[in-house]
């Protein structure tokens, strides 16, 4: 969004004008989706600030650009469904699809040679009609995980003939959807139009504007125009990239600016918290006692402060409630973010379907992704404080958006960074990595155990050793306690083969339930994002019976395969907001390229009193610490805040 300035004819500042124009436009995208009865036509013009936003596209489109800075290709990952805009109160269930449903779908992919054993999931990506939809657009079967564009032109050749061609205006527009879905897995909210008319070109699309121009008109993605910076000088144009979009995402990153900049404004006031603001959390008190939204940053060590902030919140006889990402960090005072939106922990909600509290906090906002964040925010009642706490130096959320590094980035809001070092050599290792320097650090109580290995079967059997045996003799910390982290699932000493050899040294068995014992230690990922550890207990008709925390859960057999996986060994995203008293970090050679920065910070720091590195990368580890920085997200989050504090600072007297 362009920053306030001069006002316009209208009254209104540009960057009010720009909001408006945007609303605008999105208003008339949903005016001709109703009254729409065809397809519009390839290359069909478009009128209004969507043909300005595209002549601008053609002006700074220049190819000189690398697409691997906001596209990168990777294996296809699920496909998440496309939310509602958020609500106050959780959205209903959609409904289940019958046997006919998935019989009619299992027809239409038998018919073009497509493995029959996609009709559930075609007919949950598609909905109402799925068949149909499939038949008249073979393209469609790209909505379903893990289908790539060649085999979806397979698919469409043996339905269609001779007549399915790479210039189809359909493939174009599946492809499209496809490529932002798979941007969307990588953290995307958007991406440049360059970039994504140069993937578009590199999946065989013959006229990659057009078919961007045609998606657009069809209101089927959205564009957005968002300046760089000043003009270079008074007869220049202010630099802008072009972003497109889906719509879900668009939505979600709206309402969540609107929803930040709701509560900042409708904040009543300073609140008596001085005899709270005592100790470590001291400047964390005054911040939230004096404004209505606060961004809290620190390590682990500094999450004692935001849970200082909730005993004094309670004591001033307020409405508060700690919410973390994972169960194992919620603790006793908190609760879990998904379990506060579902309405099965916290406080509830009031009338009006929002959180009857006066205070949240929420712990590991890196975590958050922006349907998430959004709706979270938008329960938050007018005149009710927020603060997102978290360390900006961990991965971050697993669906799309850069939520909490947007916000801090956006300096719209108060921002209190925690002094409260991680202590012991775990946590000087740890900071050195979150500043890129890995630095030997002294352990005199083997705190921190170095173990190099040759090769990756040298380090799955250092592993087993190690957990089963190494850790429990020295530390007394039992191996249940003992947590593997890896870099990936595949690989010659991924979780797999890792989760293999553990189970059969601590749990060994026939895995008879669908490859599972009583017993084995697993996890659980009911959607995109959320790992949850539990125990197998049993299995009967009903599905795979968890122990996850004391609490019992039930995996439909059905969904066992994709939701539950051996957890002794898990990546670091699924550690993410947890922490164990000892974990063995395995990196073997093989891994070098998936490491950076960031996902050293956090494998290293979810060890709470021991640390063992199985170390095969030779100077991968330091050169990852040191030049391995995340890869960068393109989102909106930032612009739209910068907007919005601008237009409200107009505004004021």
């Amino acid at each position: 969004m362009e920053p306030a300035a001069a006002e316009t004819p209208a009254g209104l500042t540009e960057a009010q004008a720009e909001l408006a124009a945007q609303k605008v436009e999105r208003e008339r995208i949903a005016r001709r989706k109703a009254e729409r009865e065809a397809p519009v036509d390839a290359g069909g013009k478009l009128s209004g600030k969507a043909a300005d936003l595209l002549a601008a596209v053609r002006a700074v489109e220049s190819g000189a650009k690398p697409a691997a800075v906001y596209f990168d290709e990777a294996p296809a990952a699920p496909r998440r469904a496309a939310p509602a805009p958020p609500q106050p109160r959780p959205a209903a269930p959609a409904p289940a699809r019958t046997a006919g449903d998935v019989g009619a779908v299992r027809a239409v992919l038998a018919r073009g040679g497509a493995p029959e054993a996609l009709a559930g999931q075609a007919a949950e990506a598609l909905g109402e009609g799925a068949a149909e939809q499939l038949a008249e657009d073979p393209w469609r079967l790209l909505a379903v995980p893990g289908v790539r564009p060649t085999q979806a032109d397979g698919f469409a050749q043996a339905l269609l003939g001779p007549a399915a061609g790479p210039a189809d205006e359909r493939r174009g527009a599946a492809v499209l959807g496809w490529l932002l879905d798979q941007a969307a897995v990588k953290g995307h909210t958007a991406l440049e139009a360059p970039v994504l008319e140069k993937a578009l070109a590199q999946y065989g699309v013959p006229a990659p504007a057009e078919t961007l121009e045609t998606a657009i008109g069809d209101g089927a993605v959205l564009v957005f125009h968002e300046p760089l910076g000043p003009p270079a000088g008074e007869d220049e144009e202010q630099p802008v990239r072009i972003l497109v979009g889906l719509e879900e995402h668009a939505l979600a990153e709206e309402a969540l600016a609107d929803g930040l900049a709701r509560l900042a404004g409708t904040f009543g006031g300073p609140a008596d918290w001085s005899a709270a603001a005592t100790g470590p959390a001291a400047e964390l008190v005054r911040a939230v006692a004096a404004h209505g939204l606060v961004t809290h940053t620190g390590g682990e060590a500094a999450r004692t402060e935001p849970a200082a902030l909730l005993a004094a919140a309670r004591q001033l006889g307020l409405r508060a409630c700690l919410a973390a990402h994972a169960p194992a960090a919620a603790g006793a005072e908190a609760v879990t973010v998904a379990g506060l939106l579902a309405g099965t922990e916290g406080p509830g909600r009031d009338a009006d379907g929002r959180f009857d509290l006066d205070l949240l906090i929420v712990l590991d906002a890196p975590q958050l992704d922006v349907g998430t964040a959004a709706a979270l925010v938008e329960s938050v009642p007018d005149g009710a404080r927020l603060v997102l706490s978290g360390d900006p130096g961990v991965l971050g959320s697993a669906g799309p958006g850069r939520v909490f590094a947007d916000v801090l980035a956006a300096r719209a809001f108060p921002q209190v960074v925690s002094r409260t070092p991680d202590p012991g050599p775990i946590g000087e290792l740890v900071s050195g990595v979150g500043i890129g320097e890995l630095n030997r650090v002294d352990a005199p109580g083997k705190e921190v155990v170095i173990v190099p290995v040759r090769d990756a079967g040298e380090a799955v059997h250092r592993t087993v050793q190690l957990v089963a045996e190494s850790v429990p003799r020295a530390f007394g910390i039992p191996a249940e306690a003992v947590q593997v982290i890896t870099p990936g699932h595949g690989g010659s000493a991924g979780t797999r083969t890792l989760n293999a050899a553990l189970k059969e040294r601590l749990n060994p068995g026939p895995g008879r339930f669908g490859g599972f014992d009583p017993g084995d230690r697993v996890v659980h990922v009911p959607s995109p994002g959320r790992a949850l550890p539990a125990r197998v207990v049993s299995a009967d008709a009903q599905g795979l019976h968890l122990d996850a925390g004391g609490a019992r859960v039930v995996v439909p057999q059905e969904r066992v395969e994709a939701q539950v996986r051996h957890g002794w060994a898990v990546t670091a995203h699924q550690a993410v907001g947890a922490r164990w008293p000892a974990v063995v970090v395995v990196l073997p050679g093989d891994a070098a390229e998936a490491l950076s920065r960031d996902w050293v910070y956090t494998a290293f720091g979810r060890a709470e009193r021991h640390l063992s590195v199985v170390h095969g990368v030779d100077e991968a580890l330091p050169r990852a610490v040191a030049q391995g920085l995340p890869k960068p997200r393109t989102t909106r989050l930032t612009g739209l805040l910068r907007a919005l504090t601008a237009a409200q600072e107009e505004q004021q007297p």
